[in-house]
């Protein structure tokens, strides 16, 4: 099928690129589906499972390294031991007031 694109006003080409991406991406996605059955095939033939090669967890979904939940406290308040913050994230409003009043990070630091 050839289209002459010279023929074609501003509106019938963008229409045109625009179903011409579309397909592009369902061929994509045709094409990575059938390679994705080769592997599995081939992985299977030499007697494994997908976890075995790749490692466990969801397939398809790449683990995240090094989370692990929560993080230890780094910092306490002196006005109030309960208070204690992590050093990631937004600084709590009780960090800033002591640095404000003079104090050092190592002041703060448990």
């Amino acid at each position: 099928m050839t289209v002459d694109i010279k023929n074609l006003n501003h509106t019938q080409l963008t229409e045109l690129i625009s179903k011409a991406q579309i397909r592009q991406d369902e061929l994509r996605k045709e094409k990575v589906g059938k390679l994705r059955e080769k592997v599995l095939a081939l992985i299977k033939a030499e007697g494994y499972a997908f976890e075995d090669i790749f490692g466990g967890g969801t397939r398809g979904t790449p683990k995240r390294r090094g989370s692990t939940g929560t993080v230890a406290p780094k910092y306490r308040n002196p006005a109030n031991p309960e208070q204690t913050w992590s050093g990631r994230g937004k600084r709590p409003h009780w960090f800033n007031d002591a640095l404000k009043t003079g104090k050092k990070e190592k002041d703060l630091a448990i």
